[in-house]
């Protein structure tokens, strides 16, 4: 895996899709200029999650797109995904680096400079900013960061970034003005009939 483009990252949510099939989805986001896909399963046990990941892991690789396993390090490992993302209540990023090794992708969820710089510290490899905006997807949040928040964390740090959270195709100009690397979208691709040019129209928006 050459040089990581965070551009699109999509997270993925089976409860937006319905009825339609994950792995179709993930293809045809990947088909419309998705470049790294995050697989987010927050509800089911680990021996579905990993059939669940190897079945996603075969689209992935078919178009070289890195697979980030959401917070579960132990099926990151299992399947040799490319990385995981861990959150602030998640475990450290210490056990990931020692669990995974040092040539795997790491990120971390960060909603403040202070989670930022320490993240930096610890060796993350890239940050997941946000909540931006206020969305349907994540309910524990008090107040979202805004773009000026968003602008003032991603001047502090060095490594690549992505924001996440409320992003849509009227907010998204902003989003990449603060100097982000990209955003990680769910619904803006996921709820949307037709993903491939959901993906195709959000990346000529930011690229």
């Amino acid at each position: 895996m050459n040089k990581i483009d965070y551009s699109l990252y999509l997270v993925t949510d089976r409860n937006i899709l319905g009825e339609r099939d994950l792995c179709k989805a993930i293809e045809d986001s990947i088909k419309g200029g998705t470049t790294i896909v995050q697989l987010r399963e927050k509800f089911i046990d680990d021996e579905k999650f990993l059939q669940i990941a190897k079945e996603v892991q075969k689209i992935t690789k078919k178009y070289n797109v890195p697979l980030i396993i959401n917070d579960n390090i132990k099926i990151a490992k299992e399947i040799d995904a490319e990385g995981v993302h861990i959150g602030q209540s998640d475990d450290s990023l210490e056990k990931a680096r020692e669990i995974l090794g040092k040539n795997k992708i790491i990120g971390v969820s960060v909603g403040s400079i202070e989670e930022a710089l320490k993240a930096q510290a610890d060796g993350a490899d890239y940050l997941g900013i946000g909540t931006i905006f206020y969305t349907g997807s994540k309910k524990d949040i008090n107040e979202p960061l805004g773009i000026e928040n968003l602008k003032n964390i991603v001047d502090a740090i060095k490594i690549p970034s992505v924001a996440i959270g409320g992003i849509h195709l009227d907010n998204v100009k902003d989003v990449m003005n603060t100097g982000v690397d990209g955003v990680a979208v769910i619904s803006e691709i996921l709820g949307k009939e037709d993903i491939k040019n959901a993906s195709k129209t959000l990346l000529s928006f930011i690229k």
